[in-house]
């Protein structure tokens, strides 16, 4: 039955002011609204009008959000200590906001056992006005349109390529009224060659972050946490160790995430 006591509005105002506080930012969309542009096998199996959020990180989580948590809690077995970090805080957050809710809490890290994503990051980004998705099929008369298979990247804009799609939310028991208007995302590179430059950097240059800066950002990563996502994932551990977050008798190695990095925006 869905709950007439929440809706869209609130339960994003519930949890901006959890989130935001710790870096994230959160957008309400429609399930049909990820729905419609997607293929059967790719979508959510909930009614269009049933409420999800995309909750994103913003530059300063790191700081805000990853530190405390790593220097109160630690980092516990072989996940990644940023996962660890982003269901630690979305699902306190869910807990002390929505007791009693069905919520559906998917993160951009997880598989189907058929190895699909749970979510399509950066579909729900887009769909929900957060960030503007930007692909191949935006300059497919390139001469690598038809050779390389291109990843599309989005980009915010506020913070440029600066950012993180971290997790879904779909509250199962919440509607959203057919009043409510679909956002269209921020168009932030809008020309053709500013969209030709960032997919190739993007794809041919990403470690070098020059995407990241395609959208002329308000905020970026902190030193330290450019130190960190430049390290490889194997040796980040020892990285925070180094810097005192961690106790130096802690040899939990590192799971390696470096191609989940590169495609969903981590780093």
């Amino acid at each position: 039955m869905a709950d007439t006591t929440l809706n869209g509005e609130r339960v994003t105002g519930l949890l901006k002011d959890r989130l935001s506080k710790l870096g994230f930012e959160v957008y309400p969309l429609k399930v049909g609204w990820y729905n419609s542009v997607l293929p059967p096998s790719l979508r959510l199996a909930y009614p269009d009008d049933s409420l999800a959020v995309v909750v994103l990180s913003t530059p300063t989580m790191f700081e805000q959000a990853l530190m405390p948590f790593l220097e109160e809690r630690g980092c516990q077995g072989l996940s990644d200590p940023i996962d660890q970090c982003v269901k630690h805080c979305v699902t306190s957050s869910v807990l002390q906001c929505f007791p009693g809710q069905s919520v559906d809490v998917r993160y951009d890290y997880e598989l189907l056992p058929s190895r699909k994503p749970k979510f399509l990051a950066q579909t729900a980004a887009h769909v929900s006005g957060a960030a503007f998705y930007y692909q191949q099929s935006d300059v497919t008369d390139q001469p690598w349109a038809e050779k390389v298979k291109m990843f599309g990247v989005c980009m915010h804009p506020r913070f440029g390529g600066w950012f993180a799609i971290r997790a879904l939310l779909v509250f199962r028991d919440v509607t959203v009224g057919f009043e409510v208007v679909q956002p269209v995302p921020p168009d932030c590179v809008p020309t053709r060659e500013g969209r030709i430059q960032l997919l190739e950097a993007f794809n041919f240059h990403w470690q070098d972050w020059s995407y990241r800066n395609i959208v002329c950002p308000v905020q970026t990563y902190s030193q330290k946490q450019r130190d960190y996502f430049s390290t490889p994932p194997a040796q980040r551990l020892a990285l925070l160790k180094s810097w005192g977050i961690l106790p130096i008798d802690d040899h939990q190695p590192e799971s390696d995430s470096n191609a989940r990095s590169q495609i969903n925006g981590h780093g």
